[in-house]
């Protein structure tokens, strides 16, 4: 434990000196030791920083986290310097982004190398040199750094095990889940959840988006040999065609990643409410603070509705506060078998063209994944042409489509706005343009609000009523309408009700996901009761299990109460 206020590391929950909360996020720092050529982490304030555990001698700060380099990386990173493709076979290497130490001597390697390189050229000389790679030297180096870490391994392990432990106390074994992705993250969480509770038949649920690297698929498979007595639920979704989506909706980018919902979180809820139905379940996340803004900002045990996916579960991160250099600091200590993508140059593993990508990782796919790559550039141009960009090739080479917002240029866009004309016949009445004919499947949408009562309503016009799930009180009118200047069109008036125009705005949230509904699955994921399921090509909201909780019409769960609005809004 760790009190910012008096810069002391304590034992206890509590500061003895001030008084304040402590955190678990001890700060780290890398130093170099340059007789045993490997990287020391310290304590920032502990006693002995500066001094290595093995031969006692001083070393130098370096930096704040880093990776290996394997021997794959270091015959790329030769070809790629243009030095002989044994030049660093047997160095101390180890990597932060693209900044390389070389025997604890910074070498930075600009993006713009990465953008330009000959792949086809780096491509054929790899593997002309394949003869060169060598792991005697780096198994050396690895030896000397885990002799030299041993008080931080087991720091970690201590810390990890005990908190996986009090998590897992309110749950019944059946009930705890381990999320797992083939990244090392999650490979270290699996790893360590297992020996904590003791228990190898733990269930893991792999999200396979169809996106990720061959090398996760092999890794999966490996890592489901490797540990027989492990319930493993594969989540595929197997109802959409990336492309497709890409081609309707536009290609995700940094701050619209639809496919996370699509082919991952939505596929995910599908396995977890076939095993639990509606139980709350603990899932055990690989999630760390220092992978990004938006994580730090996470709580190592998180249940809040606002920021956990899946709302059935309560998400817990043993490793939040890790480093990269812990992570294989723990993995290559306790000889964990992992993904291979890592020792190509990967220092991230997730769906191999994701738009958080950076170029370094975009040159490795050029190189290790050339005909998923050339076809995915030549959608970009091709998207990029259709939405009337002057220059596509720019656009993508560039990287400016990842900053993509909304759905400008594209005709689907359209099916996001609602479009509406009040009723001049009749109070608190609205008359929406649908995009279809009206049909059940949008009848079945306002289960939420209430009771659907088509018996109550007007047959000839094949009106239902909503009666309030209250009072069972009418508040909803819905039926069929013929529109001038609308193909379809569905007249929806409000009744009995303080603020007809509140009621109406998640009228009109409904009207969208009829009309929008790309089954991006998001509105699965975010029923904690398990009601909302696409089957087919329909939305259906059971209401049976529907608690009329209203969340799945609320913007603060959903923008604008459906997330393709926030993926084809426009400017």
């Amino acid at each position: 434990m760790w009190c910012k206020n008096c810069n002391l590391e304590t034992n206890e929950p509590v500061c003895p000196v001030c008084g304040s909360e402590t955190s678990e996020d001890l700060p780290v720092e890398i130093y170099w030791c340059d007789d045993c050529n490997i990287p020391i982490i310290h304590i920032s304030t502990a006693a002995d920083k500066g001094i290595c555990p093995i031969c006692r001698g001083k070393t130098h700060y370096l930096t704040t986290d880093l990776r290996p380099v394997f021997p794959e990386e270091r015959l790329l990173l030769a070809i790629l310097l243009d030095k002989s493709t044994n030049s660093f076979m047997e160095h101390s290497v180890w990597a932060a982004g693209s900044r390389y130490y070389i025997d604890g001597k910074s070498l930075s390697v600009p993006a713009k190398t990465f953008e330009i390189a000959n792949t086809d050229k780096i491509t054929s000389q790899i593997n002309g040199s394949a003869e060169t790679i060598d792991y005697a030297y780096f198994n050396d180096t690895i030896h000397k750094f885990v002799q030299a870490n041993q008080h931080r391994l087991a720091y970690l392990k201590d810390e990890a095990f005990s908190f996986v432990r009090k998590a897992a106390e309110k749950f019944k074994e059946e009930n705890i889940v381990i999320s797992f992705s083939g990244g090392k993250d999650s490979t270290v969480t699996a790893d360590v959840v297992t020996k904590a509770l003791s228990n190898p038949s733990l269930v893991h649920i792999f999200g396979n988006t169809a996106l990720e690297f061959p090398s996760t698929i092999e890794y999966a498979k490996r890592y489901r040999n490797n540990h027989p007595l492990a319930i493993f639920m594969v989540a595929h979704n197997d109802e959409q065609v990336f492309y497709d989506v890409c081609e309707d909706i536009g290609p995700p980018a940094r701050m619209m990643r639809w496919c996370c919902s699509m082919f991952k979180t939505g596929p995910i809820t599908r396995v977890i409410n076939s095993l639990y139905r509606n139980q709350q379940i603990l899932t055990f996340y690989g999630i760390r603070k220092s992978e990004s803004v938006s994580r730090s900002k996470y709580n190592r045990i998180e249940d809040d509705a606002e920021s956990v996916k899946i709302q059935q579960q309560t998400v817990a991160s043993p490793i939040f506060f890790w480093k990269d250099i812990d992570i294989w600091l723990y993995m290559l200590a306790d000889e964990v078998d992992f993904n291979y993508a890592y020792r190509l140059g990967y220092d991230r593993v997730g769906c191999w063209c994701c738009p958080n990508n950076n170029q370094r990782a975009q040159f490795l796919s050029r190189i290790y994944m050339p005909e998923e790559s050339k076809k995915w550039r030549e959608f970009l141009i091709e998207f990029a042409k259709k939405i009337g960009k002057p220059d596509p090739e720019v656009y993508v080479d560039s990287g400016k489509w990842k900053a993509r917002q909304g759905g400008n240029g594209l005709p689907s866009a359209g099916d996001v706005k609602i479009r509406f004309t009040n009723c001049t016949t009749e109070d608190h009445a609205k008359i929406y343009r649908l995009v279809r004919p009206f049909d059940d499947e949008l009848t079945g949408m306002f289960v939420p609000f209430g009771r659907v009562a088509p018996e109550l309503g007007k047959k000839l016009l094949r009106e239902s009523i909503i009666l309030d799930a209250k009072t069972n009180v009418p508040i909803l009118s819905i039926q069929p309408f013929s529109q001038d200047g609308y193909d379809y069109a569905v007249k929806v008036r409000t009744m009995n009700v303080a603020d007809h125009d509140d009621l109406q705005r998640m009228v009109g949230y409904q009207i969208r996901k009829f009309n929008a509904c790309r089954k991006c699955l998001k509105c699965e994921s975010i029923c904690r009761q398990g009601a909302i399921s696409i089957i087919g090509d329909s939305y259906f909201i059971d209401p049976s299990k529907c608690v009329h909780c209203k969340m799945c019409m609320t913007a603060k769960y959903l923008d604008g109460g459906c997330m393709m609005d926030k993926y084809l809004r426009t400017k």
